[in-house]
């Protein structure tokens, strides 16, 4: 584990090499790559929402069912931070990669869409989208407009369809809920195909994301993980980075490019 700068640097240096080296590269992230973007992650310690919120009373699909009041004003101040997120430099660095033929599929746990608004092309959304709502009545699914989220962030007014009135409900998967299995299915795929999967803000411990790893390993992929804090497979990674992320991949991705 690299602690001093020039340690830093060697480790900067075999991502890059291993990245540049791979024909099928692969992202996995997680909340970890938004934090610099004011979105805050799950388990940091004072800051993560599961320190301060119990998620089977908030985020089940069970609680979203018989309480969807309660799930809304839990909702509605991470609403706000992803309403005035932009991406940051981590989000932009691994849209240069990806543009420049180095990763060819971004997985994210990640519903703030701010991969896409970096320029990521190919991403697979596995724990859903902020993006859109469903209706829980009529079933028809509508974008998230800016009116909508505004009303909602601003005044807590909860959206409803306009075709029957019912509850409209974030397409996130809340704990309970099955993935989407389209994506999920895609998801396994590119990790099944690639050489190389960098992880990237991820802690790894929801499964079955966090399974995903062993997957890429077992076809002797190599493994980058770049996380702010320990993952169950920090010993058996190639590369284990424990910085910033937004300060550590744009300079990965500068070794890739200008080495």
């Amino acid at each position: 584990m690299p602690t001093s700068s020039d340690e830093i640097l060697e480790y900067i240096n075999l991502a890059a090499e291993l990245i540049r080296q791979a024909k099928h590269g692969v992202a996995l992230t997680g909340a970890g790559i938004s934090t610099s973007s004011g979105i805050p992650d799950f388990r940091s310690a004072g800051s993560g929402l599961w320190t301060r919120f119990l998620p089977m009373e908030v985020a089940s699909l069970e609680a979203f069912r018989y309480h969807p009041q309660r799930f809304f004003e839990w909702l509605r101040p991470l609403a706000s931070h992803m309403l005035n997120a932009q991406p940051n430099s981590a989000h932009k660095s691994l849209a240069r990669l990806e543009s420049e033929g180095y990763i060819k599929t971004v997985i994210t746990q990640n519903i703030d869409t701010l991969h896409q608004r970096a320029g990521s092309s190919r991403v697979l959304e596995v724990h859903g989208t902020f993006g859109t709502l469903s209706c829980l009545g009529c079933y028809q699914q509508t974008e998230i407009t800016q009116e909508i989220l505004t009303a909602y962030v601003e005044k807590g007014i909860i959206p409803r369809c306009q075709n029957c009135g019912a509850i409209l409900k974030p397409d996130v998967i809340l704990f309970g809920e099955q993935l989407p299995a389209k994506t999920w299915k895609e998801a396994r795929k590119a990790v099944g195909s690639c050489d190389l999967l960098f992880v990237i803000g991820s802690s790894l411990m929801v499964t079955p994301i966090a399974d995903l790893p062993l997957k890429a390993m077992r076809k002797s992929a190599s493994l980058i993980i770049l996380n702010k804090t320990d993952t169950y497979l920090d010993g058996q990674a190639d590369v284990v980075i424990h910085r910033d992320i937004a300060e550590i991949l744009p300079k990965i991705t500068q070794r890739v490019l200008y080495a």
